[in-house]
């Protein structure tokens, strides 16, 4: 077992900081586990998606899936459907870095899909495989969190994982686990939609600094004992939009 866990949050498309981050990643010591939303929003999902894929399959990184790779896949499934949902949760832009810009308006949903499975086969079957949560002495690492009702974290529904909020941030956490995760995004968190800082909750911590939304992103070093380095990068490319 490597002696460091180092968790990324929510890239969202954002493939300049994802790079920045993952420049810190060092295989022989790091476990790296990425949170899941690596697509969606941003402008760079394409490059996002691979570099992903490419470092699970040559160092044994850890992609758990997130509510936007569950977006992306029930888009692909059922087209015509998802399209104006996934649309207005930033699905144009995944479409457009995955095809060309332009491409929602050039094509039908179903058209649009089609293009997408006949040309990233390996990459949809990649992101239908990745898992829900991972689990290192004591932590536990899920991308929106779990189901603290339940006797049994390991109980919660998949959706919740890949959904929850509230109920999760608030309530009692008795799974005797560190639960690390992102999905909802600190300033939201603190409370002033500003600050991009870490929060902590019950035996928790939410590490997703809005990036896409002209906030931070967060690559945190863990040991058995807590957090070792948090290193962010903030979003210059844009104000805040929270």
């Amino acid at each position: 077992m490597k002696p460091y866990i180092y968790a990324i949050g929510d890239v969202h498309g954002e493939y300049d900081l994802f790079q920045k981050l993952v420049a810190h990643y060092d295989p022989s010591i790091h476990q790296l586990v990425m949170l899941g939303d690596l697509n969606d929003r941003g402008p760079r999902t394409k490059e996002c998606f691979l570099l992903g894929m490419k470092l699970v399959k040559e160092t044994n990184a850890v992609y758990l899936r997130g509510n936007h790779e569950e977006y992306f896949l029930q888009f692909l499934q059922a087209p015509e459907d998802w399209y104006a949902p996934y649309v207005r949760n930033g699905g144009k832009e995944t479409f457009e870095s995955l095809l060309h810009p332009g491409a929602t308006e050039e094509y039908s949903p179903t058209e649009i899909a089609m293009m997408i499975r006949s040309r990233y086969p390996e990459l949809i079957d990649f992101l239908c495989e990745r898992p829900l949560y991972y689990e290192w002495e004591e932590y536990l690492f899920v991308h929106a969190g779990v189901d603290l009702t339940k006797k049994d974290w390991r109980q919660t529904s998949d959706r919740d994982f890949l959904w929850i909020r509230e109920p999760f941030h608030t309530g009692k956490n008795n799974t005797g686990k560190m639960i690390v995760f992102g999905h909802t995004i600190t300033p939201m968190l603190h409370g002033d939609m500003q600050t991009t800082d870490l929060w902590y909750g019950d035996n928790l911590i939410g590490i997703d600094g809005g990036a896409v939304f002209g906030g931070s992103l967060h690559g945190v070093v863990f040991d058995q004992s807590g957090i070792v380095q948090d290193i962010e990068y903030q979003n210059n490319e844009g104000s805040w939009r929270g």
